[in-house]
């Protein structure tokens, strides 16, 4: 039996630098940042030690209708805005809704809700906190909307796995087409967490960036001088489906999704694995699925967060998969313009490498001064061409909890 090709139909993202996924790839061609200061008065309440951070460049309850936002907590709004987009770029296909899936992910959920119910629940009682908190809050929330919006009833899936989650989703919704298990799925990931519990978490971890007087330039990967993270927020969908499917519609198709790699270090809670043993198991999974080789890839999107320890782990990671051939695969850490969106990161990055083998372009890499020669990957602070080549790229996402997800694309 044949193993389905499974392709990209419709893409859509809100992200820190743009309200759509061409408003933010544009953007992110432009070498421009989301991060800025945070305009909020419990910065100065909590005397936060970090006053900034990468929020979406649209509100999602700006886009949707108020009674439609009011019952969804700021995530699940993020992740029907870009679904929505995702579902209508894909030419809004006639599918059976019982051959309909959601792979969705988020890393934490409804935290504004929990918290703000929380406060409603201490200062004013239990009879005023709300009937649909539960239902806001749960991590799956973002799923079961989608669900119900889009009438997909083949499954609807929740993956959280911090910072590797919608990636995991992606490759998940893969393995679920490829199975037979549904035609057509809507996969990626959400998050809205800038909130003062948060920013105080990370930073009381010190791995947050605490460049408050010059946000913009605070998230520079692979520089010596990086300092930590800058957190995010927004959401990244895309519509995949088989390519019998998609060819018998009549769709256009971005990119094929080729293979994917899912492992776990079991070594450290917060912390990568040093030797990047899980990590670039994950890679070669995603290559040994797509029938591909290390010689094969043309392009990178780094997870590169801009933490001193994690960046260097994940260039050892890759050298152990690509060896030296590593420091001539033009790669993008597109993080240093957008920000960390957490659950949200992969699917957006996602989006950036289908892009990015699309147009033949790999992103620039903003704020890079001086290169670590601990990270020596080749980045470029302007647009790089790719050449007319058959392209393979992969996006890698590690997570809390020692979580490894890779996704292998291909040019169509």
């Amino acid at each position: 039996m044949t193993t389905p090709r499974i392709v990209v139909t419709g893409i859509g993202a809100s992200s820190p630098i743009g309200g759509t996924a061409p408003e933010s790839w544009e953007a992110l061609l432009a070498g421009a940042s989301g991060a800025r200061t945070l305009e909020y008065d419990w910065v100065e309440k909590y005397q936060l030690p970090v006053t900034f951070a990468a929020q979406a460049a649209v509100r999602p309850d700006t886009v949707l209708a108020r009674p439609v936002a009011k019952r969804l907590d700021p995530s699940s709004q993020f992740a029907l805005v870009a679904a929505t987009e995702a579902w209508a770029d894909a030419g809004s296909p006639e599918v059976d809704p019982d051959r309909l899936g959601v792979d969705f992910a988020t890393g934490i959920g409804g935290l504004w809700t929990l918290l703000d119910a929380w406060d409603t629940l201490r200062e004013k009682g239990p009879r005023r906190v709300l009937p649909m908190t539960v239902p806001m809050l749960m991590p799956n929330a973002a799923a079961g909307n989608l669900s119900l919006h889009f009438g997909a009833r083949a499954y609807a899936r929740t993956v959280a796995s911090a910072c590797a989650s919608s990636t995991e989703s992606i490759v998940n919704a893969v393995e679920h087409l490829r199975d037979g298990l549904a035609d057509v799925v809507i996969a990626g990931g959400t998050e809205s967490v800038i909130h003062p519990i948060t920013i105080s978490s990370f930073a009381s971890m010190q791995a947050l960036s605490r460049r408050n007087d010059d946000p913009a330039t605070a998230s520079r990967p692979a520089s010596v001088d990086r300092d930590g993270f800058v957190m995010g927020e927004g959401a990244g969908v895309l519509i995949l489906e088989t390519e019998e499917h998609a060819k018998a519609r009549g769709a256009k198709i971005y990119a094929s999704v080729v293979g994917g790699g899912v492992t776990a270090d079991s070594y450290h809670i917060t912390a990568n694995d040093p030797e990047g043993t899980g990590a670039a198991r994950a890679v070669r999974m995603a290559l040994e699925s797509a029938g591909a080789s290390p010689d094969d890839v043309t392009h990178i999107n780094a997870h590169a967060t801009s933490t001193p320890v994690g960046d260097p782990n994940e260039y050892q990671a890759l050298r152990k998969v690509f060896g030296p051939r590593i420091d001539e695969i033009p790669v993008s850490a597109t993080k240093a313009s957008t920000g960390h969106l957490l659950g949200g990161t992969g699917a957006l990055e996602a989006i950036f490498t289908i892009l990015a083998i699309q147009h033949r372009i790999a992103p620039p890499t903003i704020n890079l001064t001086t290169q670590d020669p601990e990270v020596p990957f080749r980045l470029s602070g302007s647009p790089e061409p790719l050449g007319a080549q058959q392209q393979l790229a992969i996006s890698n996402s590690f997570g809390f909890g020692g979580h490894n997800a890779v996704a292998a694309f291909a040019s169509v």
